[in-house]
């Protein structure tokens, strides 16, 4: 991640005739505060499951991957203080991606070419086994260079100690590269030419770029003619690039598919490729799926992705920088991704931290190939405790009830809502459809709909002046009612979480890939943990991750209620809630 997203900035994200929608930025630089040690933790609103270290600030996660039995998950970390700062690739390992356990720092600052930082990388595992990390370094001359570090002691699963070799950087910019915008490089893969590539995030004007670079033996790299891809939509960072499996009428779709195997011409029908950009202009992240031309080496999205910064993301809301991994173990793709905190840094400071990862997701092509589907990895199911249910429970127009028997404050919540009449649903003006956020702050929880807003209140206190919607609408896209076309409108709305007025509360929104008219129901699952809401509609089709801090819904006053401000009744044909455990989170290894 480069300088332009340090500074704290109101950025404009999407302008149309019709919209305006606004961001804000997701760190900045404070040299007054970024080494001033916490000198306490307030618990008050840390995660319970989502992992984070014990203190200080965070972001992107960093070379994730799985070496002899172990998950290893690198990320940027500030060992010194709660704002962004110094650095470093902080290391932890785990066994399950549920349990971690904290090592020293892998990658930090220690020669002239990253003596000015060491920003994200990637991890590659090469045929031969050896695990080997590249990484953006700042020079003196504040350039920014990929270099490369291998494991010094390749008996070691927990994989302690990294050398950096002399010949770095291996990829240095070019007269055609700014070398203030050049950074983040991908997992390599293996070409049917025995080449090597990779990709590196950078910029030309405002045209993003997936700079593509070969290599014979990984330590002398040059760069292609041609970038992979590229699109008018400002920096790119953090780019990845993977394979993922296409249904073919089998079950073994969602398997991963390894980066390792992109140079197997025999895949060529049996696989699609992603290319997720994160872009430093609205700290969003967005993907396309399309096919990859091996001897060419150009990547072409399928018709219906919208190549643009109004494009599918893996996540509306809080979620950025993300990385994925190909896990061997259980043959599935894992996405990690940061969620930056929403209050300001004078509350960081207080708090003594600053940032969290995202549960870890497996990733999957839908089976049209129509979009990536997203659900939390299954060891997540080990941390459920005390279970509650409700099953088959209409919600009448204006009604709401509360779920209890168990403490929601930290938990998980699988509800699935069958509706009654779609034939009301309200008439949908296409003008929303480029501005789903826009329409949620509009038409949000508290406004009453035909078919909805229907959904969940999390972290509310009990008298309801503190709560966090999570809902559907649904519409009709036009006025004939025979050939009408209905659309879901899927919310995370945190205007009523707090009354802190300093703390950042968009609503988040996105339409949801889903034919209602056939199912007649739709489905939600809810990670609740503290200060975060990760909301997945319909199976994973659509993913919105949320930071709140409410003061009185705190403990054993969070309550979860389920509600419906839509004329028509809906039914809870089942709901599973559970109580979440504690994991053991980044204690230091003995």
């Amino acid at each position: 991640m480069g300088m332009a997203a340090l500074l704290l900035v109101w950025a404009l994200l999407h302008c149309t005739g019709t919209a305006v929608t606004m961001v804000r930025a997701s760190h900045a630089v404070y040299p007054e505060l970024q080494s001033l040690e916490a000198e306490k933790v307030d618990e008050t609103s840390r995660t319970g499951y989502h992992f984070q270290p014990p203190k200080h600030w965070i972001n992107d996660p960093n070379g994730p991957m799985y070496y002899k039995g172990l998950y290893h998950l690198f990320y940027q970390y500030n060992p010194k203080g709660a704002v962004w700062g110094n650095i470093v690739w902080a290391h932890s390992v785990s066994t399950d991606l549920i349990d971690w356990t904290a090592l020293a720092p892998g990658i930090y600052p220690s020669r002239q070419f990253d003596v000015k930082g060491c920003w994200s990388g990637s991890a590659t595992v090469l045929p031969s086994g050896v695990p080997v990390v590249m990484y953006t370094g700042i020079d003196p001359d504040e350039h920014q260079v990929q270099n490369v570090a291998y494991p010094k002691n390749l008996s070691d699963p927990f994989l302690r100690e990294w050398v950096k070799p002399d010949y770095n950087p291996i990829i240095a910019p070019d007269s055609g590269v700014n070398a203030s915008a050049f950074r983040d490089p991908t997992t390599a893969w293996y070409g049917p030419d025995r080449h090597w590539r990779l990709l590196v995030g950078s910029k030309v004007g405002g045209k993003g770029l997936a700079v593509l670079y070969r290599s014979r033996d990984f330590r002398r790299w040059v760069k292609a003619h041609h970038p992979l891809h590229s699109g008018l939509t400002g920096m790119w960072e953090c780019p990845d690039f993977f394979p993922v499996a296409v249904h073919g009428g089998g079950r073994h779709y969602r398997r991963g598919v390894d980066t390792a195997e992109l140079h197997d011409r025999a895949l060529a029908e049996e696989v699609k490729y992603v290319l997720k950009v994160s872009l430093d202009l609205t700290r969003y992240e967005y993907y396309t799926v399309g096919t990859y031309d091996h001897a060419t080496d150009r990547y072409t999205p399928d018709a219906g992705f919208r190549d643009n910064d109004y494009g599918l993301r893996y996540d509306y809301g809080d979620f950025y920088a993300s990385k994925s991994f190909y896990d061997p173990a259980k043959r599935r793709r894992v996405l990690w991704g940061w969620a930056n905190e929403s209050d300001t840094v004078p509350d960081d400071r207080r708090k003594g931290w600053a940032g969290i990862q995202a549960i870890p997701r497996k990733l999957w092509l839908s089976p049209r190939g129509k979009q990536l589907i997203q659900w939390p990895v299954e060891e997540v199911k080990a941390l459920r405790a005390k279970h509650v249910n409700v099953s088959d429970k209409v919600v009448k127009s204006g009604q709401y009830f509360e779920v209890t028997g168990f403490k929601s404050v930290q938990s998980d919540v699988e509800v699935e809502f069958a509706i009654g009449d779609l034939s009301k649903a309200e008439r949908f003006n296409p003008r929303w459809l480029t501005d789903p956020q826009a329409l949620c702050k509009k038409r949000g929880a508290r406004e009453t709909g035909e078919v909805g807003p229907f959904g969940l209140w999390v972290l509310a206190a009990g008298d309801l002046t503190e709560r966090t919607a999570v809902f559907f609408r649904v519409f009709r896209a036009n006025s004939n009612s025979s050939s009408s076309r209905l659309v879901v409108l899927m919310c995370n709305d945190p205007t009523n979480s707090t009354f802190e007025a300093q703390v950042y509360r968009p609503t988040f929104a996105s339409f949801v890939n889903v034919d209602i008219a056939r199912t007649k129901t739709i489905a939600l699952r809810t990670l609740i943990d503290h200060s975060v809401v990760e909301s997945f509609g319909a199976g994973g089709r659509t993913c919105i991750l949320t930071r709140v801090y409410p003061k009185k819904a705190l403990g054993d006053n969070a309550h979860l209620f389920v509600f419906n401000h839509g004329e028509v009744d809906v039914k809870v044909t089942r709901l599973d809630a559970w109580e979440m455990r504690t994991p053991k989170m980044n204690a230091p290894a003995q």
